[in-house]
């Protein structure tokens, strides 16, 4: 029987389609042949965000997120009523990416005004995922306590989501649980230099993880050096399921269960 695995986080429309023949359907062709069945596509900016939803509508088993990543252009804002709209679709499930990062540019911000403009941002995201009912997408780099402090002081338990690419500690992990997040591992988890992620990954409760490959980026031994698809989640699963002691069919299912349980969607597999 198929894995049926899920890749919660790609970035299909940064993917280098003169590799796969010039075609997203030999991208989603691939990942079915490695039993990788359904894909969230997330948006990093809104000049993006056309392309993302119409792969998302061309392909059944595609969903889209629709949001400003934390390190998009600082000038560029975006509003509750702006992006309400935006995800007015049955195709955009979930608000995002958002959150925080002060890892760019060395720490310092390019406006000099300590990020503000950031954490303004994620609050619109919080507020935009509260009013259309869609979860959260959250980015998060060396910004935990601001991250968690704006997540609870937004209410952002009213919503949750997804807690993309963890790389935080046990604290962190449980906090954001406590909220009502659920916690995605990335080809990360598989790195030698990750034992404290991996930690975290042994402890998360099955009804609260999910894999994800954050392609075009991080792919995970073996495929270390190259550039990621949504086929090499498989890769991810099959980790997890060496970690937590149990199998990888076993991982599938969770991983499968807890995303269509998170956005309310009817399985078609």
């Amino acid at each position: 029987m198929p894995l049926n695995l899920v890749d919660s986080h790609c970035h299909l429309d940064m993917l280098d389609l003169a590799e796969f023949d010039n075609d997203m359907a030999n991208v989603i062709a691939q990942a079915n042949d490695n039993q990788v069945s359904d894909f969230l596509s997330i948006a990093v900016d809104l000049e993006s965000f056309p392309r993302i939803l119409e792969t998302a509508k061309k392909f059944p088993n595609v969903s889209a997120s629709v949001g400003l990543h934390p390190c998009h252009v600082p000038e560029s804002q975006v509003s509750v009523t702006q992006l309400t709209a935006l995800a007015d679709d049955v195709k955009v499930i979930a608000i995002g990416e958002t959150g925080l990062d002060y890892y760019m540019n060395d720490g310092s911000d390019p406006l000099g005004e300590d990020f503000a403009w950031q954490r303004e941002r994620f609050r619109v995201h919080i507020q935009t995922a509260i009013k259309t009912g869609k979860p959260l997408i959250i980015h998060t780099r060396d910004a935990r306590e601001d991250t968690l402090k704006i997540l609870e002081e937004e209410n952002a338990h009213k919503i949750g989501g997804i807690m993309h690419c963890f790389v935080e500690d046990i604290a962190t992990a449980e906090k954001a649980l406590a909220m009502g997040f659920y916690i995605s591992f990335s080809g990360i988890v598989t790195f030698k230099n990750a034992k404290s992620i991996q930690e975290v990954a042994k402890v998360v409760p099955d009804e609260r993880i999910l894999i994800e490959t954050d392609s075009p980026y991080l792919a995970p031994v073996p495929m270390r050096g190259k550039k990621n698809q949504p086929a090499y989640v498989a890769y991810v699963a099959e980790y997890l399921a060496d970690l937590r002691g149990t199998s990888v069919e076993h991982i599938a299912k969770i991983t499968r269960d807890n995303y269509f349980r998170l956005f309310s969607l009817e399985k078609t597999l």
